[in-house]
């Protein structure tokens, strides 16, 4: 029988129960004096509480699959990387904003040491940063630990953007358990100079931004609005403080257990933002729990707002959106393996699919580390180099020096629209209204997302 396995659990269960039932029935016959009575009852007891608390155990260890399989409980762990397999094919058809009011700012540098990155200088090894993220819609500021590649502190690199990746943590987890035991910087900075993923900045958050709630990565009635931080104000705050590309497809998020599901949720129902997702031991739905309270709200609305968060109904009832999507699971050890099948199977054209599956693996950081390489790597190449460049008129760094990406979004619609009144108002007269004023025809104004 697998460690995971119900019918471990119902034996263990049961024998603990014969235990006890064996123990309350014996007691009275080891009431004696003597060393045989006292050694009778010391061994009963001791039985009794052995079954109990293997019972328990197991039954931590299948709800959150800690380890997979008898051999990981005794720490014969596979350490090899895992393998992405595509799942289907595409059809035919130091850089931060410290200015007053800027939407990212310095933080401590608490926890930076154990990025893992090797010493030198920045253009050689890259950086990790510790910052704030200004939310202004969401209305909160939330921590978060910035990887910079070395080709971005590179002369021939100033003045371009580049690819970034958003990874999210587990919950409960802090931004460290990123760094210090998924080794994200890390793993990034080698895959980086063997030339197998391209310079990308990683950004590294959190999953709820309403602790110790777990948001789930929802914008929860009346309360916390988590994805409209992770879908609109975490890359306004970036873009208006990095060198980062600004069309989605440079752009791609990706998370380990509870982090891996906000990820596809943010794919799939933001594809505009995060056209690429990588997700490590995900669920496919989001629910509520002890750790949520009512992420949907109440009444005859909340049923539709939670099942428009179950990503397998989506795939089945609505138009799939164009991402790419990577996923992993394991044959053994992990819960969602069954789920995973399911999913891959409702994947229908535009959205491409990709996955990484185990023989064995649980749901813990020794199995995730044999992922994140080719996970990472995966992603580089779903996720296009950014053509655009810095302008020359703005600083180096690539900050707005208190603009943010909203005003620089109204500028350009604005000199966009005057060009092209410039060019009507060349080629022909514009015509008058009543009041002998040229009619101008104005397109809307961008609307501010809320």
């Amino acid at each position: 029988m697998g460690l995971t396995s119900r019918s471990l659990l119902y034996t263990v269960v049961f024998v603990a129960l014969v235990c006890v039932g064996l123990t309350i029935w014996l007691w009275p016959r080891l009431a004696g004096r003597g060393t045989l009575p006292v050694l009778g009852r010391l061994g009963a007891i001791l039985v009794t509480q052995l079954t109990i608390m293997s019972a328990v155990l197991l039954a931590v260890n299948s709800a959150n699959s800690f380890y997979g399989t008898w051999g990981e409980l005794i720490g014969k762990y596979d350490r090899s990387p895992g393998q992405v397999t595509q799942v289907t094919e595409p059809g035919p058809n130091a850089s931060v904003d410290a200015a007053k009011g800027g939407l990212v700012r310095p933080a401590g540098s608490e926890g930076l040491e154990k990025a893992g990155l090797p010493k030198g200088p920045k253009d050689k090894v890259g950086a990790v940063e510790s910052v704030r993220l200004v939310a202004r819609r969401a209305g909160v500021v939330e921590p978060a630990i910035v990887y910079l590649p070395p080709q971005y502190f590179q002369k021939q690199y100033e003045r371009q953007r580049f690819p970034v990746i958003v990874a999210i943590s587990g919950y409960p987890g802090g931004i460290t358990n990123l760094t210090q035991y998924l080794q994200v910087p890390k793993t990034a900075s080698t895959l980086i100079s063997e030339n197998r993923m391209q310079p990308t900045v990683i950004v590294m958050v959190r999953p709820t931004i309403a602790p110790p709630r777990d948001t789930e990565c929802v914008d929860v009635p009346d309360g916390p609005q988590a994805e409209t931080y992770f879908s609109k104000d975490l890359p306004e705050a970036l873009k208006s403080a990095y060198r980062v590309g600004h069309e989605a497809s440079a752009w791609g998020v990706m998370g380990y257990s509870s982090g891996g599901t906000c990820a596809l949720e943010l794919a799939m129902r933001s594809p505009g933002t995060y056209p690429v997702a990588g997700a490590l031991s995900a669920d496919y739905k989001v629910k509520n729990d002890l750790t949520t309270g009512k992420l949907f709200g109440s009444g005859p609305e909340a049923g539709k707002r939670q099942r428009e968060h179950d990503l397998i109904w989506r795939l089945q009832n609505l138009p799939a959106p164009r991402v790419s999507v990577l996923v992993t699971s394991s044959e053994k050890g992990e819960k969602n393996y069954g789920e995973t099948q399911k999913f891959l199977k409702a994947v229908k054209e535009p959205m491409t699919a990709a996955k990484i599956v185990l023989p064995a693996g649980s749901h813990n950081f020794t199995t995730w580390r044999r992922e994140i390489a080719p996970t990472l790597e995966w992603m580089s190449k779903q996720m296009t180099f950014p053509q655009d460049t810095v302008d020359r008129s703005k600083p180096a760094d690539g900050s707005q020096a208190g603009k943010t990406a909203e005003e620089e979004r109204k500028r350009a619609e604005e000199e966009k629209r005057k060009a092209e009144e410039e060019h009507s108002s060349g080629s022909q007269e514009a015509p008058s209204d009543a009041s002998g004023q040229p009619e101008v025809s104005q397109g809307a104004e961008p609307e501010e997302d809320e």
